[in-house]
């Protein structure tokens, strides 16, 4: 409610006022005058006197309304400067205060730019510190692990190739014999044939032959040479091999070997086959047979005399061809085997029944030892004990060298993640600051 409401809402008051007086005079009046011209002439007083006091008012309120606007006015005038003094002063109070405070931030962000900059050369010195550690730490871990894996891999290395060095000079070895074989048998070749002309040197041929295999196949103690199969003959075999006698310790019991070579008969019969002369084949293979049966027969008659010897003998013919041509004679085998009792044998024939004889020498050795194969089989496993727990450390040491190189993958991935904030300094700056690789100068001395 401003003063203009306020001074209308005094007129109407007094109004009101008045009205109630002439009211209250009239009730007074009223009875003692009682006629309608006083009643008239009290009206229009009361009319006159409202309308000039209603003028009044408005003058009065016109008065004070141009009083009020006047000093509104001038008190708004007032209130205007004294706004633009109290914001001038605010302003420049403001920016005095926003340099007071620029410079406060200034400073504070200097300070802290400061204790940045020397937390992060403690926080770098630190952190190379402790990278130097970890690379001194790792290089000497990684030193064990090489040191370590050297060695492992020395002693198996070295065992290997022992083992290869040692089969690889037995091969060469077996070579080396072999060509030196090869070598005198290609100075003999030249002499064979001269020897084969001759019977006594034909003869000893086939018998250098039958001792080269018994060598290859027997030992020096399961043979023997020129040996008196009859006891009081003097007829003595070319070979016999040794058996194992009825008696344990006692005299031995002998298989008599005889190396023949019919040697004209089976040139005959091989320049009759290519003339094709089926006469003259006819001829020769009976002479051949005449020849095979007179010699099986001479040493039936000498060297087989059981229980001295086996109930058999074996004539030992030098060439394969010459045996396959015996052999081809029909029933020629089968009849010297069943009434004369000698086998025939060729170079791969006697190669067998040898081998065969071997078996049977190493089963009864066998048997006579089986007390030592069987101490000799503890120790094997008990040394098979130890090997497997050489191999188990060993494991172990595989297993944990591995895990240490996980570890230190693991350690390096995880500095590679804390370095990813860090900008890198190049190589040569690097070097100076850090000092030559410790590994490099290790290695280079």
């Amino acid at each position: 409610m401003n003063i203009v409401d306020i001074l209308i809402l005094l007129a109407v008051l007094a109004v009101a006022a008045l009205q109630l007086v002439l009211l209250a005079r009239m009730r007074k009046s009223g009875p003692e005058a009682g006629d309608g011209r006083h009643i008239e002439r009290l009206e229009r007083e009361l009319r006159l006197e409202m309308q000039s006091t209603a003028q009044a008012t408005r003058q009065e309120v016109a008065g004070h309304m141009g009083q009020y606007h006047a000093a509104t006015v001038q008190q708004l005038d007032g209130m205007r400067q004294q706004m633009q003094l109290h914001s001038a002063s605010g302003r420049e109070e403001q920016a005095r205060a926003l340099k007071r405070f620029a410079d406060t931030l200034q400073l504070t962000l200097s300070n802290l730019t400061e204790s940045n900059a020397q937390r992060m050369l403690e926080v770098r010195g630190t952190l190379e510190t402790k990278i130097r550690d970890l690379q001194l730490d790792n290089a000497r871990r990684l030193e064990e692990m090489r040191q370590t894996v050297d060695e492992k891999l020395h002693a198996t290395l070295e065992t290997r190739l022992s083992e290869s060095f040692r089969q690889v000079s037995e091969r060469l070895e077996k070579v080396h014999q072999g060509l030196g074989e090869m070598q005198a048998l290609a100075i003999g070749v030249g002499d064979l044939k001269r020897v084969l002309t001759n019977v006594k040197t034909r003869g000893t041929w086939g018998e250098v032959q039958l001792e080269m295999l018994l060598e290859q196949v027997l030992t020096v103690d399961q043979y023997a040479k020129n040996v008196e199969t009859v006891a009081g003959s003097n007829a003595r075999v070319e070979f016999a091999i040794k058996l194992p006698g009825v008696v344990d310790g006692g005299p031995p019991l002998w298989l008599p070997i005889d190396a023949k070579f019919p040697k004209e008969q089976y040139e005959r019969l091989l320049e009759a086959a290519e003339l094709a002369d089926a006469d003259g084949v006819a001829r020769a293979g009976a002479e051949l047979e005449r020849a095979v049966r007179g010699e099986a027969k001479t040493i039936c008659e000498k060297y087989v005399s059981p229980p001295q010897t086996t109930d058999f003998a074996i004539l030992f013919l030098p060439t394969e061809g010459l045996y396959a041509e015996v052999m081809r004679r029909p029933g020629l085998a089968d009849d010297l085997q069943r009434s004369l009792r000698v086998t025939i044998a060729g170079p791969s024939t006697l190669s067998a029944l040898l081998n065969s004889l071997q078996m049977g020498f190493r089963t009864l050795a066998l048997e006579k030892r089986s007390s030592e194969v069987w101490q000799v089989l503890g120790a094997v496993k008990t040394e098979f004990t130890k090997f497997g727990d050489v191999l188990a450390t060993t494991k172990a040491t595989l297993e944990k060298a591995a895990k240490n190189i996980e570890s230190a993958e693991v350690r390096s991935r995880q500095m590679a993640r804390k370095l990813k904030s860090v900008e890198a300094l190049p190589s040569e700056a690097a070097q100076l600051m850090l000092g030559p690789d410790r590994l490099d100068s290790d290695d280079g001395s």
